[in-house]
């Protein structure tokens, strides 16, 4: 046998699609990045190899996700090849091929969450979750981290995840306060049955290495540690950069290749990062050359005196403190945002879809008007005490009508079988 490779690189900038012209999430975001990586020689390296995905299908899509009228009146072309780039990904560390994979793709993924009216957040289909439920089925993983490391709170994908204790997801992210999409506090730690499998790290803008470096130190890595996953994906934004034009943080690219190290994931998928030329091609560069385990430091990047980019002391003792309650807090009972109503749990939520096209066309030529869906849902699960419960989700929004979804957990008990079934008659 060959021995494997340190590093795959899955790449798709997606040349075709954008969001409208000159919106952030348009076809340039990788187009530098891929000159850098040639450029530097990345690819002439021992042990670093690049791979080309290939398009997600309907199965794949439906695994995670409830799309009411149907998967191909939402994920165009581009958006399938981007979660197919992130299964690839997953396939080359599960076959054996690489160590560990990096899939440059876009679009990103991270606010699509379970039930799926239109875009959110500049994502269609979840991407992480699509690969991680792919791999599941494939090839039988049961405990999975994902740690999400872009500015904006990852909402999409903790909501698939919310009731499912054998998915622990980490996002470290800016105050839900001062940024979109307004959530992730650290209260916010999974439902009735995966209380703690859900942890939020909200930190204050101008938040640079030193401070991020801390939390991942104090809180990610003990976490990650004492969790022992058979898989860790990392979500990895790259919007907390000091260029970012939408975000507030100051983190560099030695920094972001720093958090790789201490998280140390076996895969992960590009997120956000609108710093199209000032910051993606030496982040991207950084973070592939610390997962394959190379020296990042000589990485040369324009930035301000380190004085403009450093974490105030009160930053740092708030993280300090954050740190404490999470731990705190995670192993205290439950609050819930649901409500314990006869046999089960219940929420119901109002979701505003900011991103879909409600003019223009959805494989993405630009030009058209955006957002504008209110989706009303109900959650209920079955508090059946056995396993993490029967889900039904009832929705419906202004571009669907009422309807009702059924999800049983991977290893469901009798009683909530039995429940499912009787809800079907």
């Amino acid at each position: 046998m060959t021995e494997p490779l340190k590093l795959g690189i899955v790449f798709f900038p997606a040349y075709d699609w954008s969001i409208s012209p000159g919106h952030p999430e348009r076809e340039e975001r990788l187009l530098y990045t891929q000159d850098q990586l040639r450029e530097e020689g990345l690819f002439d390296l021992p042990g670093l190899g690049e791979y080309r995905p290939y398009a997600a299908g309907d199965e794949d899509i439906e695994r995670p996700h409830i799309r009411p009228p149907g998967v191909k009146s939402l994920a165009a072309f581009s958006h399938r090849v981007s979660a197919g780039g992130a299964i690839t990904a997953g396939r080359l560390v599960l076959t054996g091929e690489c160590l560990k994979s990096f899939a440059l793709v876009r679009p990103p993924g991270h606010h699509a969450m379970r039930v799926i009216h239109g875009g959110r957040g500049f994502c269609n289909i979840n991407n992480e979750a699509i690969m991680v439920e792919r791999l599941r089925h494939e090839f039988g993983v049961r405990r999975v981290a994902i740690v999400d490391t872009d500015c904006h709170h990852g909402d999409g994908t903790q909501d698939i995840y919310w009731h499912d204790p054998d998915t622990l997801f980490i996002s470290i992210h800016q105050d839900g306060r001062t940024l979109y999409p307004g959530s992730g506090d650290m209260e916010e730690m999974g439902g009735p049955t995966a209380w703690g499998s859900t942890i939020n790290i909200p930190l204050p803008p101008e938040t640079g290495d030193e401070g991020f470096l801390l939390a991942a130190r104090e809180i990610i890595r003990p976490i990650l540690d004492e969790w022992k996953p058979d898989l860790v994906v990392n979500s990895a934004g790259q919007d907390n950069h000091f260029t970012d034009p939408i975000t507030n943080m100051k983190i560099t690219a030695h920094g972001y290749a720093a958090l790789s190290e201490i998280i140390d994931p076996h895969i992960a998928v590009l997120e956000g990062g609108y710093s199209i030329q000032g910051a993606l091609p030496y982040l991207n560069l950084a973070i592939a050359l610390a997962m394959a385990g190379l020296d990042w430091r000589r990485v040369e990047e324009p930035r301000p005196p380190a004085a403009q980019l450093a974490t105030s002391p009160r930053t740092l003792d708030y993280i300090h403190r954050l740190a404490e309650d999470i731990h705190r807090l995670r192993r205290k009972p439950g609050t819930f945002d649901s409500v314990l109503r006869d046999d089960f749990w219940v929420r119901e939520r109002s979701v505003y879809y900011d991103t879909h096209p409600l003019e223009g066309d959805l494989e993405g030529t630009g030009g058209g008007r955006f957002g504008g869906i209110h989706e009303r849902q109900r959650e209920s699960l079955f508090n059946c005490g056995q396993c993490p419960g029967l889900l039904i989700i009832q929705t419906r929004s202004e571009v669907s009508p009422l309807s009702t979804h059924l999800r049983l957990p991977r290893d469901p008990c009798p009683l909530c079988v039995k429940a499912s079934q009787g809800f079907k008659e």
